[in-house]
């Protein structure tokens, strides 16, 4: 499905991953390990080609995402939930929902819509507020539906649990926990297990941008 091979990427003059390589099977759940500033974000930008490769390789179901525009990646069926939540704080939360929906050629938006409402039916009644207007937890479900809304074959989900209560961690766990079982693959990045230890099928540690190799 996903297959990450010695990549190297550099922000400005800083090498932010150096030789990362990764596989997500079709359907599997993975978890992404590392400390704050290990390259776990990086890696998901450079999936979804906001990062350049300087060297190395990305395919996903057999094609070289860096020759893809980053627009493209919706098309695709990949979802991503940045760590920082990145909604239009303007935008009601079903337009944010929607902003990837737009792009892609593929899907049916009512059809997406209904299916992220199924699964997070508490976005609903708050679909015609604006996204500022939300507290951080509620911000971080609808950046988890909006990927979800696009992510057919794959989603990408940066930090999900990071500075959320634990009762909506849980719920978090849950919602992706009720993904399982289909040809949907997920790569969940973290700062340690604890809270998806139950949910991923592998684990791959990251430390300063490559692979961690146990000495």
């Amino acid at each position: 499905m996903l297959e990450i091979k010695d990549i190297h990427v550099n922000i400005e003059s800083v090498q932010v991953l150096r030789g990362m390589t990764l596989t997500v099977e079709t359907g599997s759940m993975t978890g992404l390990v590392g400390r704050n500033g290990a390259g776990k974000t990086s890696l998901m930008r450079s999936v979804m080609g906001h990062l350049q490769v300087r060297s190395g390789s990305i395919h996903f179901n057999g094609q070289d995402l860096t020759q893809i525009p980053p627009e493209a990646r919706a098309g695709l069926g990949i979802g991503y939930m940045p760590e920082d939540r990145g909604l239009v704080p303007e935008l009601t939360v079903e337009e944010n929902i929607l902003i990837p929906l737009w792009v892609s050629k593929t899907l049916n938006i009512q059809d997406r819509l209904a299916f992220v409402y199924s699964v997070l039916p508490e976005l609903q009644p708050m679909a015609e507020r604006r996204a500022l207007l939300l507290s951080g937890g509620q911000q971080k479900l609808v950046a988890l539906a909006r990927a979800m809304a696009v992510g057919t074959k794959l989603l990408l989900l940066d930090e999900p649990f990071e500075g959320v209560a634990p009762a909506l961690s849980m719920r978090l766990s849950d919602v992706i926990a009720s993904l399982r079982g289909g040809d949907l693959s997920v790569l969940i990045s973290q700062s340690d297990l604890n809270h998806s230890s139950s949910l991923v099928n592998q684990e791959v540690v990251i430390e300063r941008g490559a692979n961690h190799v146990h000495a």
